[in-house]
């Protein structure tokens, strides 16, 4: 199953429907309603895919938005709140996602677990911008790196643990009204150092939630963390690929400005043919392109990954 996310394009459409028959004339025969969607798009959504214009293989959290945000904010309720209150709004918001992959007959909902707060008393370096940079100049394997990466992963573990078990039960009661719509849930590796789970405690993680809840891998967020040194891409999707359901598939170009991701399968460094034995054909895949990608060249992406992995 092939899909392009509405990512690549919900911000030019006025109208839900004509986004999606701009995706199915790219020979696309489903489509992922991405964390950009507006209410706005929705009556468009419904009716295209009642009249069989294309179908919906998933939904990314919070789809559709919250009315009055009118761009893309995944991160805007964070299931690992401390405050109650943004938790029960991302409850909220998240139930509404599940009540519109129901309808739309879509199959799983990609989640964002939240964040560990890796903020200091008087400031902080930012751990990211800084890794990003020294990754940039090649200086990955200079003890200043090394010294960072140290720090960073003594922080993250010392402040990881209610985060965790916060997530952990928003995640389990979300698994509850997932399995009465028959919806899956797929948690994504994320590419923010402080994003949880981290990807070294993503076995871990899954093992304590329900089988309905699975591993949604994102191939330009592992190869990022792969560049600086997280993880080796390939080993990763090999590990979690028992729990696999479905994969963002974007590629990654690095510049002397950095890594960047979104860039259609085949553009940059990602050895796709690495990854093909973890990947099977009833595994959901998402191309999810930046929206400045020309249209040739998501064809010439969705080609790409199709000869590489096959055509299912």
């Amino acid at each position: 199953m092939y899909s392009l996310s509405s990512c690549w394009n919900s911000g030019r459409h006025q109208d839900g429907g004509d986004m999606l028959r701009e995706i199915r004339d790219l020979g696309f025969q489903y489509a992922e309603l991405s964390h950009g969607i507006r209410v706005s798009l929705v009556p468009g959504i419904i009716a295209a895919v009642e009249e069989g214009v294309i179908r919906i293989s998933t939904l990314h959290n919070f789809c559709p938005l919250p009315m009055g945000v009118n761009h893309p904010a995944p991160n805007l309720f964070k299931f690992s709140a401390v405050d109650k209150r943004e938790r029960d709004l991302a409850w909220k918001h998240s139930i509404k996602t599940l009540e519109t992959a129901e309808r739309l007959g879509a199959r799983l909902v990609v989640l964002h677990s939240g964040e560990a707060n890796l903020a200091g008393f008087f400031g902080d370096p930012n751990y990211q911008d800084k890794l990003e940079a020294m990754a940039a100049l090649g200086q990955q394997d200079s003890p200043k790196y090394r010294k960072l990466m140290g720090e960073l992963e003594q922080r993250r573990e010392s402040r990881k643990e209610q985060p965790m078990m916060l997530a952990l039960e928003f995640i389990r009661r979300l698994a509850d009204v997932a399995a009465e719509k028959k919806l899956l849930l797929g948690i994504e590796n994320r590419e923010a150092v402080e994003e949880i789970p981290f990807d070294h405690d993503l076995r871990f993680f899954l093992s304590q939630l329900p089988d309905n809840v699975r591993y949604w891998h994102d191939c330009g967020h592992a190869q990022i963390k792969h560049h600086l040194g997280f993880l080796d891409h390939r080993m990763h999707l090999e590990t979690m690929s028992e729990r696999l359901a479905g994969l963002h598939v974007h590629d990654v170009v690095i510049t002397p400005e950095g890594a960047h991701d979104h860039a259609p399968p085949g553009m940059g460094v990602i050895d796709y043919e690495a990854l093909k034995p973890f990947v099977r054909p009833d595994h959901i895949k998402v191309l999810e392109l930046n929206p400045g990608v020309a249209p040739e060249d998501v064809g010439r992406g969705f080609e790409y990954i199709r000869s590489v992995w096959g055509a299912e």
